[in-house]
C-alpha cells in the first residue's frame, strides 16, 4: 500500500535511504547512487539551474520516466546531492577532542562548498537529512559529549560552528562569482574597479576606521586566513562560555 500523497504523487512505501542500502538489481544501469553523482557533475560544471530531470535523463542515456522510477521528484534529487557532497566530508578517527573535530568539519564545509558553489542554492540546504549530514553530525555532538554539557548546549555549540562555516564559505563564493561577473580575476583588479566609489566614499571622511583597514591591512587577499581566524574566534568563544 503507497503511503500518503504528496503534490499529487503516491509516496513510496520505503523511504529514499532504505531504497539506498537495499542491494541494487544484478546488471542495473540506473541506481541512486549514479543519479546523484550525474546530478552533482552537471551542477558543477553548469550551475544548479541545469540540474533537471530530463537533462539527467539525456546525461544517464535514459527515457525520463525511468530516472523518475528511481527519484520521486526533485526533492530526492536535491537529497541524494546533498548526500554525495556530505560523503566527501571525512574527518580522521584519530582527531577525538571536540575543538578539532568540530574545526576539522569546519574546514571541510568550507572546501565543499568552494568545491560546488551551487550548494548553497539547494532549498532548505542546511537542513535536508540524509545519513552522510547525520552522520556529520553525529560525529560532532559524540565529540562534545561527557564534557558536562546538556543535549541542548551541545546542539548550540555545533550549530554555532557550522551556521559560521556554512555562512563564511557561501559569502566567499557570492563574491568570487560577483568579481568575476564584473571581470576582475584578483583582489587587485577588484579594487582598481571600485576605486571611482571608494575614492570618493573615502574622501567624505565618515569612515576612518574603514579607510585604515584599506591602506594598512596586509591580508586582504587571503581568505583562507579570514576563514580560520573567524573559526578560532567562535571556538574560543564556544570555549570560554562553557568552560570546556
Amino acid at each position: 500500500m503507497a503511503g500518503r500523497k504528496r503534490d499529487g504523487k503516491a509516496a513510496p512505501d520505503m523511504s529514499l535511504w532504505q531504497r539506498l542500502e537495499q542491494p541494487a538489481a544484478p546488471r542495473a544501469s540506473l541506481t541512486l547512487e549514479r543519479i546523484g553523482a550525474v546530478a552533482v557533475e552537471v551542477a558543477d560544471a553548469e550551475g544548479f539551474a541545469a540540474v533537471t530531470m530530463r537533462r539527467l535523463a539525456t546525461e544517464l542515456g535514459v527515457a525520463p520516466m525511468a530516472a523518475y522510477r528511481h527519484v520521486s521528484g526533485k526533492d530526492d534529487l536535491w537529497a541524494l546531492m546533498a548526500e554525495r557532497v556530505a560523503a566527501e566530508m571525512v574527518v580522521p578517527e584519530e582527531l577525538a577532542g571536540w575543538r578539532e573535530v568540530l574545526r576539522a568539519f569546519a574546514l571541510l564545509t568550507r572546501e565543499a562548498t568552494l568545491r560546488h558553489p551551487w550548494v548553497g542554492e539547494l532549498p532548505t540546504a542546511l537542513f535536508v537529512l540524509t545519513p552522510g549530514r547525520l552522520a556529520i553530525a553525529e560525529r560532532q555532538l559524540a565529540a562534545l559529549d561527557g564534557l558536562g554539557l546538556d543535549e541542548d548546549t551541545m546542539m548550540v555549540a555545533f550549530r554555532t560552528v557550522s551556521a559560521y562555516a556554512h555562512g563564511a564559505a557561501s559569502s566567499e563564493v557570492a563574491l568570487r562569482e560577483w568579481t568575476e561577473a564584473e571581470g576582475w580575476s584578483s583582489g587587485a583588479e577588484t579594487r582598481m574597479g571600485l576605486a571611482p566609489q571608494m575614492t570618493y566614499l573615502m574622501e567624505t571622511g565618515r569612515y576612518p576606521t574603514f579607510e585604515r583597514h584599506g591602506l594598512r591591512a596586509t591580508r586582504k587577499d587571503d581568505p583562507t586566513w579570514a576563514f580560520e581566524t573567524g573559526l578560532d574566534c567562535v571556538l574560543d568563544g564556544i570555549a570560554a562560555r562553557f568552560g570546556i
